[in-house]
């Protein structure tokens, strides 16, 4: 076991020969490796399959011993200075080893089908073997210099892979986004790195949690500096998370290939925030005000997330903004203290979140083979609609991640949201009461995407039977009366699966009415992308064992003890959390009680509106039946309030705008002011005295004729004006 622990270094290098053996096969025989591309694959799965055994081989020897292993090596000295490079392997280098594995040979050989058609096929497994490198090596590090390191690494690589279709503008600038708001973060991450380090003369996890807390304890630390320290350092993960106000280069993000929003705006990049929050918990713990902070963000972005979702028609913008919320919820749970509840929900959400973005892509796959839908139109929900038949096995799988998201049971993220949630009520009861609402929100936005996608009829139509202005009721849903008239007279659908067949059309837009057309019906992905995703439903559904009461176990003392407080023990010298407690079994039932009502809750609402038994605006005809019994006011101010929501979540809380107009546009701004001093004062004072003596010179040329007396009356001349001046 202890050469296990000695040679686990090679772990991240392992899947490093695939992009350097790509890259020396297009360098030096470029036409057979391209003629070969499609052999690439099975290496990148294998080298990671071999690292996912070698993590839970690592995983059950943490489940056994819980010892932690850490080794280094010197890498410079210099007197008092010594700098390191060298591996940790914990109970919470274990489970990222494995969460990192499993979703990514999965969005591999998904991708395999994915991206066969496309002419970067090579660039983009050379991309995720590196980011799969990179990734690794940031779970695995000892120090905090090493983990800035792999850090920059992890955001170059999802800067390349955000803007893998670096043609189109679009992709361009969401990469550019991401980039530049992650430096912001980063640059405060690598300040704080620094302060730690001037604090305590030390970079390694264990010598810096000991040293800072004894100073903290014996009040020989600036307090309000450390807390700034400590602020910067979680700066970076509030970039590389998406929490507000850092979160707008995640909704962008989605232009890049579905497979990276499943592994790295999932499962991966994106948690290695919380992971880093996680591991430098021992700091954060003894400084009351950044905890306090942490948890402010999370309860912040957890609730932000929840309301832009609502009315977003890109069903990958839709997930996002999702992906958003839960880390708030991860965010929230660490800023309580909560530490395994927030890493059990670091699991269930990855499982859960990569099934829907697979199961989105699976999605897009099939709309694509619509002729006349461009990329725009088969990722926009407007446009889908009755999918149930055409891909089952998309449809039930999407629905099995939509309901574990809303947290119904027995799916996974019940089980951890639901821990959070009776976290949050020891916490405070405000934060509690935005966390519970926000759990009926995912509920609402998550059906809205389930019954928009598979629900109805398909809306080949697209959306022109009614031209008044967007508000939420008109874009809730595409089934009114003269959608469905359209459809039932051009379009003959048959209950079975008929992805094989088409059929002729008629659109129902005004410019092109009247014209044929050829309609290919959906269908359902290849066995090689439907593989990956029936795994993940497995995940989905049994993962959260882990951490049910049911499977218990007792130590010797008979106190009770689960499985993933064995596997999720706290951090190096964190102070341990109560988890070694009886169960409750009443106080259990009636907290999940109240959680999955809300769920149903929200689930209830979404049906109500999205679900086409009724037009939208049958709908809306029954709430203004309703709202009939309100006094006049609130007649009139229910429809404004509704609108106001639906323009606030649409246009991403005005966020996006604010920072344009007030950070963009006055960066500019103030370039330009910047540049008109120098060029017109800075300069013009130097050019100005330039022109001032060419002209003086001149001038002097035709006086100056050679004789002393001239030169003697303008010198007295000039010494009077001198002196009548003063």
């Amino acid at each position: 076991m202890e050469y296990t622990y000695q040679y686990s270094w090679i772990i991240p290098f392992i899947p490093l020969p695939v992009p350097i053996l790509i890259g020396v096969g297009l360098l030096l025989f470029p036409t057979s490796t391209k003629n070969l591309r499609r052999m690439w694959v099975f290496p990148s799965v294998l080298l990671l399959s071999i690292v996912m055994i070698c993590s839970i081989y690592l995983a059950i020897q943490q489940i056994n011993n819980s010892s932690i292993h850490l080794y280094g090596w010197s890498w410079t000295i210099n007197n008092d200075f010594s700098f390191e490079f060298g591996y940790l392997v914990d109970p919470l280098t274990s489970i990222m080893l494995i969460l990192i594995t499993t979703v990514g040979i999965m969005v591999l050989i998904y991708s395999d089908n994915y991206m066969s058609h496309d002419q970067g096929y090579l660039r983009f497994f050379a991309y995720m073997s590196f980011f799969n490198t990179s990734m690794l090596g940031l779970v695995m590090s000892s120090n905090l210099i090493q983990i800035y390191f792999f850090w920059e690494l992890v955001g170059m690589c999802s800067y390349l892979l955000i803007g893998f279709w670096f043609t189109r503008p679009i992709a361009a600038n969401a990469c550019q986004k991401a980039f530049v708001t992650n430096r912001v973060g980063d640059f405060g991450l690598l300040l704080g790195i620094l302060g730690f380090y001037w604090i305590t003369g030390s970079l390694e996890f264990r010598d810096l949690f000991e040293i800072f807390k004894n100073l903290v304890y014996n009040n020989e630390v600036n307090f309000l500096f450390v807390t700034l320290c400590a602020f910067l350092v979680f700066a970076g993960a509030v970039a590389k998370s998406a929490q507000f106000p850092l979160h707008v280069w995640l909704p962008d993000a989605m232009e890049g290939p579905t497979p990276i929003s499943a592994l790295i705006h999932a499962a991966t990049m994106v948690a290695a925030g919380i992971f880093l929050v996680a591991r430098l918990l021992p700091l954060f713990i003894v400084i009351p005000y950044i905890m306090n902070i942490i948890a402010l963000i999370g309860i912040i972005t957890l609730f932000l997330g929840a309301t832009l979702a609502l009315a977003q028609k890109d069903i990958k913008r839709s997930l996002a903004y999702s992906t958003m919320s839960q880390l708030g919820y991860m965010m929230l749970a660490l800023g309580m203290g909560s530490y395994r509840a927030a890493l059990f929900h670091l699991i269930t959400h990855a499982y859960s979140k990569a099934l829907l973005f697979l199961g989105s892509g699976s999605i897009i796959h099939s709309m694509e083979t619509i002729v006349g839908y461009s990329p725009d139109k088969s990722q926009n929900m407007v446009f889908m609609g009755g999918l149930r038949k055409h891909v089952p096995i998309t449809k039930t799988s999407f629905l099995l991640g939509t309901l574990s998201l809303c947290g119904i049971p027995p799916l996974a993220c019940f089980w951890s949201k639901d821990e959070i949630l009776n976290d949050s009520w020891l916490y405070s009861p405000i934060f509690a009461i935005i966390a519970c609402s926000t759990a009926g929100l995912t509920a609402f936005y998550m059906f809205r995407i389930y019954l928009l996608t598979f629900e109805g009829h398909l809306n080949v139509h697209f959306q022109t039977y009614s031209g008044k202005k967007n508000n939420l009721f008109s874009s809730i849903s595409l089934w009114g009366k003269k959608g469905q008239k359209v459809i039932k007279k051009k379009i003959r659908f048959d209950n079975n699966n008929v992805r094989s067949m088409t059929r002729s059309f008629i659109t129902s837009n005004n410019k092109n009415y009247g014209t044929n057309n050829t309609f290919s019906y959906p269908h359902e992905s290849d066995n090689t992308m439907l593989f990956p995703m029936l795994v993940l439903v497995l995940f989905t559904l049994f993962i959260g064992v882990i951490g049910i009461p049911f499977f218990n176990q007792f130590n010797q003392d008979g106190i009770y003890l689960d499985i993933l407080s064995k596997l999720l023990m706290p951090s190096i010298n964190l102070l341990h959390q109560n988890t070694n407690n009886s169960v409750d079994w009443y106080e259990f039932v009636e907290n999940a009680t109240f959680s999955v009502s809300i769920a149903y809750f929200g689930i209830l609402i979404a049906s109500f509106f999205y679900k086409p038994v009724y037009s939208s605006l049958q709908n809306l005809n029954l709430l203004n039946l309703f709202f009939k019994h309100f006094p006049k006011k609130i007649q009139i101010l229910w429809p404004k309030m509704i609108n106001g929501i639906y323009d606030w979540s649409y246009n991403r809380g005005y966020i996006d705008v604010f920072y344009v107009r007030f950070l963009v546009e006055g960066i500019r701004g103030l370039a330009q002011l910047t540049n008109f001093f120098d060029r017109r004062i800075i300069d013009g004072f130097t050019n100005g005295a330039g022109i001032v003596s060419f002209f003086v010179g001149e001038g002097i040329k035709y006086v100056g004729g050679g004789r002393i007396s001239s030169y003697i009356l303008v010198y007295v001349f000039y010494i009077l004006i001198f002196l009548l001046i003063i």
